[in-house]
């Protein structure tokens, strides 16, 4: 698990129909035998979606591009996984997160407390 980095914006288009989808990201038209499946989610509150793509694993890939990427090591155990992502969080960014949110309410701990949702939101995807 990651941090998150500052999001990318791609121009998406997707056109789906009953088993089978075509993607095209700023343009460029994916493979349909590199991608499997995807995933588009949207909270109202943020400013884009977010688009998964699953994609296959071939003896040889031939997409490219960039991605936030998130890769498990099965070895790990929880503790380590956490650890991870709070090394990679950028704390000016965190406290910047965290003074932005709605629940701030003057009470004691109040920032610490926006901080540890935050971190909590961001290990769950949301922004």
């Amino acid at each position: 698990m990651t941090a998150p980095a500052e999001p990318s914006t791609y121009g998406v288009q997707i056109d789906a129909q009953p088993g089978r989808a075509t993607i095209s990201l700023n343009g460029e038209l994916l493979p349909a035998n590199q991608v499997s499946g995807y995933v588009l989610e949207h909270d109202v509150a943020a400013a884009l979606p977010t688009l998964l793509l699953h994609t296959r694993q071939p003896n040889h890939v031939q997409w490219q591009g960039l991605a936030r990427v998130a890769v498990a090591n099965a070895g790990q155990d929880d503790g380590q996984i956490v650890a991870a992502f709070l090394a990679n969080i950028d704390p000016a960014r965190l406290e910047a997160a965290a003074l932005e949110r709605d629940e701030l309410d003057g009470s004691r701990h109040e920032l610490t407390r926006a901080m540890l949702q935050q971190l909590a939101d961001w290990a769950q995807g949301r922004t």
